[in-house]
């Protein structure tokens, strides 16, 4: 339910120009706070790695296949490729968006935490305040640290796809499938470490919410 809230929210929000400012103040009143706000574009990157680690695996299963294509309509193999491709593409675009979601609410709560620590008239509150905000910058950092070395192996993966679905496309002859053979090898290691990084993100990504959850 408290999900559903704010992406309704989110989209009365947008209605009226998307407006940052406009945007945490509405969810402020609506008792969301940015410290809600940044679990919350966690979660959803977290959800936005797994899909497309499931995807890249599905695309690496595709272009196996194709390898080892001993018969039937190659048209029909491409299409398949094609597909996986595209669908890989959808994936990743939808993680460089929610992790880009998750800086820019970060961002925003971090400053506001700095600005506000001026305003404790209690230097033992400011303090404690202090070391909160510290405690958390540094989880935050390795989180984002996590998630971008993620993100910066998505690229080299689809740029393979896409060179194999671009080679079948104009070759869709078995003797041009079979000369795909010797890119399988460099395509499953770098799909291995991309899988490799989104898992450790996203190992990341539930400890920080769990910790955020714990304070």
């Amino acid at each position: 339910m408290r999900r559903l809230t704010i992406l309704a929210v989110l989209a009365g929000v947008t209605g009226l120009g998307g407006c940052k400012s406009v945007y945490y103040g509405t969810m402020e009143r609506l008792g969301y706070h940015k410290r809600d706000l940044l679990v919350d574009r966690v979660q959803d990157a977290r959800d936005a790695q797994e899909q497309a680690k499931e995807q890249f695996a599905s695309a690496l299963e595709q272009f196996s296949a194709v390898v080892g294509f001993e018969g039937g309509e190659l048209e029909d193999t491409y299409k398949r490729l094609n597909a996986a491709f595209e669908r890989s593409g959808d994936r990743a675009e939808a993680v460089h968006e929610r992790i880009d979601e998750v800086e820019e609410v970060a961002t925003a709560l971090f400053r506001e935490w700095e600005a506000e620590l001026e305003d404790y008239t209690n230097d033992r509150l400011r303090r404690l305040s202090k070391q909160k905000l510290d405690q958390t910058q540094v989880r935050y950092a390795t989180l984002i640290r996590a998630m971008r070395r993620a993100e910066t192996k998505i690229d080299p993966v689809l740029a393979a796809f896409q060179d194999q679905v671009l080679f079948l496309k104009h070759n869709l002859n078995a003797q041009a499938v079979a000369s795909l053979e010797d890119e399988l090898v460099t395509v499953r290691t770098d799909v291995a470490s991309l899988i490799e990084a989104m898992e450790a993100s996203i190992t990341e990504a539930n400890d920080f919410i769990e910790a955020m959850g714990e304070e």
